[in-house]
């Protein structure tokens, strides 16, 4: 039977608060021009003992490798899923996918 308690997260009924890229990620994350052209949050993320693949090239990163976190600053559905479509590249992957080369 439910205790009737309410979550004290967020008063019934408020809005919710927009998504603070700094108190999430601290001063680690960086905007920089994406892939396409649009502002993205880039943050170096602490080591894990979990593997991503890497959109750029597909290949598994390994979460004790150095490498980077990007998301979208702009997303179509809002900043939080925007945040929540993040994901894991390696840095020079990052650094060339989707750029012109000269």
């Amino acid at each position: 039977m439910p205790s009737g308690r309410r979550s004290n997260k967020r008063p019934y009924g408020q809005p919710h608060q927009e998504l603070d890229v700094d108190r999430v990620w601290g001063n680690r994350a960086r905007i920089e021009r994406g892939p396409g052209g649009e502002d993205y949050y880039v943050a170096v993320p602490r080591p894990t003992d979990r593997s991503f693949v890497c959109p750029g090239c597909q290949g598994e990163i390994d979460g004790e490798t150095p490498h980077v976190v990007a998301w979208a600053v702009e997303g179509i559905m809002g900043a939080e899923a925007a945040a929540e479509a993040r994901r894991h590249w390696h840095t020079g992957c990052w650094s060339s996918f989707g750029r012109a080369r000269g």
